[in-house]
C-alpha cells in the first residue's frame, strides 16, 4: 500500500492532475453522530463561514451564481420539472377543473329527443302540448308509457349475446350501445341529458388561479392553542425557551402544562433538549426539591440515554453502560435508578442467561457451567425498538417458512430465491443489476415481483426498465402496488436494494406488509456505512447465517471501482487514472480546504472533467467544524447561488437536503416559499415542507455527510478531509464517501497518514442490537444450496 506524496501532486485546482494513488479523507466522530441530532434538528446554514471570503471574491462570481440560480434549479439531479413556475402544469389543470362544472351546466341543454317531456323543449312542441287538456295530456302520457313498456318487452324477448340479466336503465344503455355499433343511430342521440338545473345567478369574477399545492408530509400532531399558551407560561416560569411550547404541548397532550409542573424533567423527552438545561428548568420550578436522585429525574435520564443511543444506531444499551452514564450525571444510586425505571416501564430488560431482577438489582448471578461461554450482557431497551426487532425477526422467520420451494432456472441467485423465502445478496454498485434481472425474469414467469430501493436517486440510477420504487413509497402506498384482501402487498417476490440503509422500524413494517409465501431478497454492500436509524438489519441477518448468502462476482469497473474495492479490503492502493477519474488536492488547513472545494465545484471539475456544478456533490465528515457541511454550504452558496436567504435562510435555486425522518434524506432544490412553507423540487417531485418544520428538516445540500449520501451517487464527488477529522475516520466512512462517485473523484486531502491508517485499521463502531440472537433462536441454519 502506497500513500501519495502531496508534494508530487499539482496543488492547482484549475488544472487537476491525475494522481496515481488515492489519498483519502478522514472521518471524525462527528460523522458517526451525524444521523442523530444534526441530521434533523440543526438550523439551516447561515450565509457566512470560514473560507467564504476566498470563495466569493472570484470576479464575476455573483453574476455567475445568479445565472446558475435559474439554471441550477433546472439541472439539479432529477429536477426535470424545474424551470417552470412551481406547479405551473398543475395550475393549468386546476384552471380547467375550476371551469368545467360551469361549462357543463351551460352547455348540456336537453336533447331534442326528450323535448316532449322535458321542460324547456322546442317551442313548436311546447305550444302543441299547451293546447291539450289535462285529461288528454294524462291519456297521452299513459299511452306513451304503455308503448315504452311494450318496446321493452319486445327487446327482452329477442336474443342478446350478453347482458341478458340487465333491466331498466342498464338494458336501455345496452340497446343504445348496440344501435350505435350497428350504425343505425348516431352515438350522440343516446346520451341522456341531465335534468335541467335551476337557473344559476351570474357567476362572480373568478379569483386568479393558483397552482395546486404540493402534498406536504404528514404533519406532526399539534396541540390546541390554549394548551400551547399554558405550556408557554410554565416554560417561561422555569426559564426555558418559550419556542419549545408547541413541541412540548404536542408531545405531552392536553394536560401538558400540569404534567410539566409536576415533572419538569419530562422536558428531556423533547428532541434536542439536554440534561443540564432540563435540570436548571426543574430547579427553577421545584426549588430545593429538585435533587440529583429524584426518581423523576433518573427515569427521564434513563430514557434520554436510550433515545440518544438510538440516534447513533443502537436499539439497546448494556446495563453497565447505562449505570456509568447515570453516574456521570451525578445520580447517587445508578442501580436503584435503573431498577426504578424498569419497574415503571420506562425501559425493558433483556438477558438470556440470568434472571432480570438479579441483574438489575446487582445481586450475584449463579456460577456458570464450566463449558459455558461468557454470559450474555444485560441489555436495556425502549419498547418501540424492542417490539420492532421482535416483529422483524418473527416476520423474517415467517417468510422463510411459508415459501413454496420451486426450481427456478437461471443463475445461482435465481435458483436460491426459487428454493428459499429469505435470501441475502452482497455486492457493490455493479452488482445491483443482478437483483433487477432476477425480478425481470420473475415477471416473465408471471409472478408479481418488485424492486425497492432506499432513495429516489437510487431508483433513477436503475433506469425506467427496472420499474423500481422507494421503500418509503412502497409502505405509504404511493408506489401504487395492489394489496390483497388482508392488506398485504400483492407480491410473490420483493428485492430490496440498498438493504444496509434499512433501520429496524422500517424493516419491520416492510416485512409485516409481505404476505405468506412471498420471497424476500435483501441486497446491498456490507462495507458501506449503516443506516442513520436505529438497528443493523442487514448486518444482523448476515451475521445470523439463517438463510442463503450469495456474494456477487461482478466488480465495479474503472479506476474508481478498483480504488473502492481495495478500500473495502483494507488497502489504499495506487490506481492509474488516465482520464482524471481521481485527483488529489493537498491542503494545509481547513480554510484552504473550503477554498479549494469551492474552486473544484464551481470551476475545475466543470471545465476539466465536463461535469457541471449541479451534478457535483461535496461530501465531508460532519455538520460542524471549520470544514463541515455548514461552512462548506455557506461558501458554496455564496459562489453558486448568492442571495439574502429570505425564506428562512434559503433562496430559489438553492440545493437542499430534505430529511423528513431520521435516515431518510432526499436532495432537491428550492422553488419558492410562502406562508404555508418551503416548496422544493426533489428529483421532479414537488414537495411542500410546512413552515414550522423547515428548520428541523431542511438544510443546504451542496455538501452532505457520508451518512446522508449513502444510497446515492453523482457523476462527480469532492471528498473533503480536513485535518481535524482524523480521529473519526473509519474504513466504512472512506469506502462510502469515495464510492459515491460515478465518473470523477477529487479528494481535498489534509489528514496525511491518518487516511491509510483508518482504511487499514479502523472499523466502524459496532451497534448494540438484538436482532441476530432473535433470528438465531427462530431459524436453524439453512440447507446448503
Amino acid at each position: 500500500m502506497t500513500v501519495p506524496d502531496p508534494s508530487r501532486v499539482s496543488p492547482s485546482p484549475d488544472a487537476p492532475e491525475p494522481e496515481a494513488t488515492a489519498a483519502e479523507p478522514q472521518q471524525g466522530a462527528a460523522d458517526a453522530a451525524e444521523p442523530t441530532e444534526g441530521d434533523t434538528g440543526t438550523p439551516p446554514e447561515g450565509a457566512a463561514a470560514g473560507g467564504a471570503e476566498d470563495a466569493g471574491t472570484t470576479p464575476g462570481a455573483e453574476g455567475a451564481g445568479t445565472a446558475r440560480d435559474a439554471e441550477g434549479a433546472g439541472t439539479a439531479p432529477g429536477a426535470e420539472d424545474t424551470g417552470t413556475a412551481p406547479g405551473a402544469e398543475d395550475g393549468g389543470e386546476d384552471e380547467d377543473a375550476g371551469t368545467e362544472p360551469d361549462a357543463q351546466d351551460a352547455g348540456t341543454a336537453p336533447d331534442a329527443e326528450d323535448a316532449g317531456s322535458a321542460p324547456g323543449a322546442e317551442d313548436g312542441e311546447a305550444e302543441a302540448a299547451r293546447q291539450l287538456s289535462e285529461a288528454e295530456a294524462e291519456l297521452a302520457a299513459q299511452r306513451e308509457e304503455r308503448a315504452r313498456i311494450e318496446r321493452r318487452k319486445a327487446e327482452k324477448a329477442g336474443p342478446i349475446e350478453s347482458g341478458a340479466k340487465l333491466s331498466g336503465k342498464a338494458a336501455d344503455l345496452l340497446a343504445a350501445v348496440r344501435a350505435v355499433e350497428s350504425g343505425a343511430t348516431p352515438g350522440e342521440a343516446f346520451y341522456e341529458p341531465p335534468a335541467p338545473a335551476p337557473r344559476r345567478p351570474a357567476p362572480q369574477p373568478a379569483p386568479p388561479v393558483r397552482a395546486p399545492r404540493p402534498e406536504a408530509a404528514p404533519a406532526a400532531r399539534t396541540a390546541a392553542p390554549e394548551t400551547v399558551a399554558a405550556v408557554r407560561e410554565v416554560l417561561a416560569a422555569g426559564g426555558a425557551p418559550e419556542g419549545l411550547a408547541p413541541r412540548v404541548a404536542a408531545l405531552l397532550g392536553e394536560g401538558a402544562a400540569q404534567a410539566l409542573r409536576e415533572d419538569p424533567w419530562r422536558l428531556l423527552a423533547v428532541p434536542g433538549v439536554q440534561p443540564d438545561p432540563a435540570d436548571g428548568f426543574a430547579r427553577a420550578l421545584l426549588g430545593q426539591a429538585a435533587g440529583p436522585g429524584d426518581p423523576r429525574r433518573t427515569a427521564a435520564l434513563v430514557a434520554w440515554l436510550l433515545e440518544r443511543a438510538a440516534l447513533q444506531g443502537h436499539t439497546a444499551m448494556e446495563l453497565s453502560a447505562v449505570r456509568a452514564a447515570l453516574a456521570e450525571r451525578s445520580v447517587p444510586d445508578p442501580d436503584e435508578a435503573v431498577r426504578q425505571a424498569v419497574a415503571e416501564g420506562v425501559v425493558l430488560v433483556f438477558q438470556e442467561d440470568e434472571p432480570e431482577e438479579q441483574a438489575v438489582e446487582g445481586e450475584e448471578a449463579p456460577e456458570p457451567a464450566a463449558d459455558a461461554g461468557p454470559p450474555a450482557p444485560v441489555l436495556l431497551g425502549l419498547d418501540r425498538y424492542a417490539l420492532a426487532e421482535e416483529s422483524l425477526a418473527d416476520g423474517l422467520a415467517r417468510l422463510a417458512r411459508t415459501v413454496d420451494p420451486a426450481e427456478w432456472d437461471g443463475p445461482e441467485l435465481a435458483r436460491a430465491c426459487g428454493a428459499h423465502g429469505l435470501v441475502v445478496h452482497t455486492g457493490g454498485e455493479a452488482a445491483r443489476a443482478e437483483p433487477v434481472a432476477l425480478v425481470r425474469a420473475a415477471r416473465e414467469r408471471g409472478l408479481r415481483a418488485a424492486v425497492a430501493v432506499h432513495t429516489e436517486n437510487g431508483r433513477r440510477r436503475l433506469g425506467p426498465d427496472a420499474a423500481a420504487v422507494t421503500v418509503a413509497d412502497l409502505l405509504s402506498g404511493a408506489a401504487g402496488l395492489a394489496r390483497d384482501e388482508d392488506g398485504a402487498l400483492a407480491l410473490d417476490l420483493l428485492a430490496v436494494l440498498d438493504a444496509p440503509q434499512l433501520d429496524v422500524e422500517t424493516a419491520a413494517m416492510l416485512v409485516e406488509a409481505l404476505p405468506d409465501g412471498c420471497r424476500l431478497l435483501l441486497s446491498g454492500d456490507p462495507a458501506v456505512l449503516g443506516g442513520a436509524g436505529a438497528g443493523r438489519v442487514f448486518g444482523d441477518v448476515l451475521a445470523a447465517k439463517v438463510c442463503p448468502q450469495l456474494a456477487s462476482r461482478t466488480p465495479d469497473p474503472g479506476p474508481l471501482g478498483e480504488l473502492v474495492s481495495g478500500i473495502g479490503a483494507g488497502e489504499l492502493t495506487q490506481v492509474e487514472a488516465p482520464g482524471k477519474e481521481l485527483v488529489i488536492v493537498p491542503v494545509r488547513d481547513a480554510g484552504e480546504a473550503v477554498h479549494r472545494t469551492v474552486q473544484l465545484v464551481a470551476d475545475s471539475v466543470p471545465r476539466a472533467i465536463g461535469v457541471p456544478a449541479e451534478q457535483t456533490q461535496v461530501i465531508t465528515v460532519g455538520h460542524g467544524g471549520s470544514a463541515g457541511t455548514r461552512a462548506l454550504n455557506a461558501a458554496l452558496k455564496l459562489r453558486l447561488n448568492p442571495g439574502p436567504g429570505r425564506f428562512g435562510g434559503f433562496d430559489p435555486g438553492d440545493r437542499v437536503a430534505h430529511s423528513p425522518a431520521p435516515g431518510r434524506t432526499r436532495c432537491g432544490a428550492v422553488v419558492s416559499a410562502d406562508a404555508e412553507g418551503l416548496y422544493l423540487d426533489c428529483s421532479g417531485e414537488k414537495v411542500l415542507v410546512p413552515k414550522d418544520r423547515v428548520e428541523a428538516e431542511v438544510r443546504h445540500g451542496w455538501a452532505l455527510t457520508a451518512h446522508q449520501a449513502a444510497g446515492m451517487r453523482w457523476p462527480a464527488v469532492v471528498a473533503v478531509l480536513p485535518g481535524d477529522a482524523a480521529q473519526g475516520l473509519s474504513r466504512a466512512w472512506v469506502y462510502t464517501a469515495f464510492g459515491r462517485a460515478e465518473r470523477h473523484l477529487s479528494v481535498v486531502h489534509g489528514v496525511d497518514q491518518a487516511l491509510p491508517r483508518a482504511v487499514a485499521e479502523v472499523l466502524a463502531p459496532p451497534r448494540t442490537t438484538r436482532l441476530r440472537p432473535l433470528l438465531e433462536a427462530l431459524l436453524a441454519t439453512p440447507d446448503e444450496g
